[in-house]
Formats: structure tokens, C-alpha cells, sequence
């Protein structure tokens, strides 16, 4: 079975994640959850059901040197929703938090990866944010934003249900199979 990490950062669409796993699976994916540490305090409640959906537990910090690795070798990721923050600290190799770091050290692994930003229109006037996705794009990334992507609503609109889960997961098993 191939394995799918699927990380995802705080922002509304990340309470589907329980959908998006279980999609996920239906198309042969064994999902290993990772979230940045505010997704995780988001999802506090879900985590344990979330560990039982996967079979894998939920991860947000870097394990000790010497810990054996708990989550099998990924086939590919899925970084949805990734926020501003995240897309602009990923670009710029700034690896603090786990799964920012995984997915920068997938880069250099070949490891096919597919992001969907979620960030707000304002957010993403801001000129750091193109230079990120286009750093990322010229990395590999497929990053799904703009046209047959995340387009940005207006600040304060809030729209979990809108955000295109699908076409990331499509996204997902088109990279794996370019790659392979």
C-alpha cells in the first residue's frame, strides 16, 4: 500500500481532515496525519480518533535523536490547508516546526508533494507569498493556487466547505504517477 502523509495547517478546512483521510484511503492511500503545533491544538479533541482513522499517530513535533521513526517511508505528501505562514516558512527553509521540515527535507528527496495554500486575500498581496509559491513551484511542489486551484476569499469569510479537498487528492495520484 502506498503512504500518503497528509499535513495540514491551522486553518478552517482543517476540521474536514477526517473526510479527507477517509477519501484518501477509499483511493488505497495509508494516511500518516502530521499538523502544525496550532492545528493540533485546534483538533485537540479529534486526535485519538484521528490516530484510530489512520492507524498511525497524529504528529506535530520532531521526534528525539534515537526514537525509531513511527510512520512508514511516504510516497508522497499532501501539504492542505497550508497557510500563509507555513508557505512562506517552507519556501524560505525555515524548518521549526515538524512538518515544515519534513516536507523541505522531501524536496531533496524526490518525494512527489502537492500543496494547496488557504490564506486570506489580504495575505496574499503581500509580495513574500508569490516569491514563496514560485520558490516552491521551481522546487517541484505542484502547488494548487490560482486557476484549477485555492483562489483566496475576502478576510474574515470562512469557507471549509468550498475548499477544493478533491482536486488536492487528484492532484496527489497524478504526481505519483509523473514520478513514477
Amino acid at each position: 500500500m502506498r503512504t500518503l502523509y497528509l499535513f495540514c495547517s491551522a486553518a478552517p478546512p482543517v476540521f474536514d481532515v477526517a473526510s479527507v483521510v477517509e477519501d484518501a484511503q477509499a483511493r488505497g492511500w495509508d494516511v500518516c496525519l502530521g499538523l502544525t503545533p496550532p492545528a493540533a491544538r485546534w483538533l485537540e479533541a479529534s486526535l485519538d480518533g484521528l490516530a484510530a482513522l489512520t492507524g498511525h499517530p497524529v504528529r506535530g513535533q520532531y521526534k528525539r535523536p534515537g526514537e525509531p521513526d513511527v510512520w512508514p517511508p511516504a510516497d508522497a505528501i499532501l501539504f492542505a490547508p497550508a497557510t500563509f505562514n507555513t508557505i512562506n516558512q517552507w519556501a524560505l527553509g525555515l524548518t521549526g516546526k515538524f512538518v515544515v521540515g519534513v516536507a523541505a527535507e522531501a524536496i531533496g528527496k524526490g518525494t512527489p508533494i502537492v500543496t494547496m495554500p488557504c490564506a486570506n486575500a489580504a495575505y496574499v498581496r503581500h509580495p513574500q507569498f508569490d516569491r514563496s509559491v514560485a520558490t516552491l513551484r521551481e522546487t517541484g511542489v505542484t502547488v494548487l493556487y490560482g486557476e484549477g486551484g485555492y483562489t483566496p476569499d475576502r478576510p474574515g469569510q470562512d469557507w471549509p466547505d468550498r475548499y477544493p479537498w478533491g482536486l488536492a487528492l487528484d492532484a496527489v495520484d497524478s504526481a505519483v504517477r509523473r514520478s513514477g
